[in-house]
């Protein structure tokens, strides 16, 4: 009889176990990795490449979800300085990636240069204006040319350069249309609100209302390249990292190529 007892009253304990939502008997045998979300700041020419690479980023390492935070590099760098959250920085000049690591606030071990790219005039699609080339720039029929803003805009530092590197500058600083982005000095072309505009070969890629009509030699300019690095004030600075490794794996470069860019070396 005691015996009998005994054993309901185990029973009944298990039972209780079971059934309370407070215990679970089987915890030690179940782990779930904590997703961590890590906010990239890269510049503006990088948005479709990026986006791309996004879902097979995250299919690769499904505790890892990425925002993006897109903007001219001079205006990303301003708001790192001033306390606004990133992990990842991806700026298209090192400029702007050189301001950071001086004021301490890069990871500098993560720091690789990653992508090159190109700089070219467009025009719009249906131009009649003859533009074949930079010096054409000074034509009297030329009216309005788009540029990114050199002091925070890096395609716009690299058009200065050529611009001064052929001289004729100060012959068409009158003309020139400053754009806080490359992508608004791209609209400004689409639109018409432009007669010519200097861009990245990625971004003349990515339009069908614009063509490409020259493009700047390389000793024009300074060399196009993309710096990437973790910020050192991120709060998910492992993760941060396998994403700046992942943009180095194949998968990524192959994305990165079809674009337009070219990788660096």
């Amino acid at each position: 009889m005691k015996r009998r007892y005994f054993l309901a009253f185990i029973g009944s304990i298990v039972l209780s176990c079971l059934l309370s939502p407070d215990i679970n008997l089987f915890s030690s045998t179940i782990t779930t990795a904590q997703t961590q979300t890590i906010l990239v700041s890269a510049a503006a020419s990088l948005k479709e490449a990026l986006e791309e690479i996004k879902p097979e980023f995250e299919k690769a390492h499904g505790n890892i979800k990425v925002n993006y935070n897109f903007g001219a590099s001079g205006a990303l760098q301003q708001q790192i300085t001033q306390g606004a959250p990133a992990d990842v920085f991806l700026s298209a000049a090192t400029k702007q990636m050189d301001a950071l690591a001086k004021a301490g606030l890069i990871d500098t071990t993560t720091r690789r240069n990653l992508l090159t790219n190109r700089l070219v005039l467009i025009v719009p699609k249906n131009s009649a204006l003859k533009i074949s080339d930079f010096r054409s720039l000074t034509n009297s029929n030329v009216k309005r040319i788009a540029v990114g803003e050199p002091r925070s805009v890096p395609v716009g530092q690299y058009s200065e350069e050529v611009l001064k590197n052929l001289g004729i500058l100060e012959q068409i600083k009158p003309k020139l249309v400053l754009a806080n982005s490359v992508r608004n000095v791209l609209a400004a072309v689409e639109t018409g609100n432009a007669d010519a505009g200097i861009v990245y070969i990625t971004d003349a890629k990515i339009s069908d209302r614009v063509k490409v009509v020259a493009t700047a030699a390389n000793n024009l300019h300074s060399p196009i390249i993309y710096p990437i690095a973790v910020i050192k004030a991120s709060k998910n600075p492992q993760a941060a990292k396998t994403f700046t490794q992942y943009l180095t794996s194949a998968a990524a470069k192959n994305i990165f190529e079809k674009f337009g860019f070219g990788i660096a070396r």
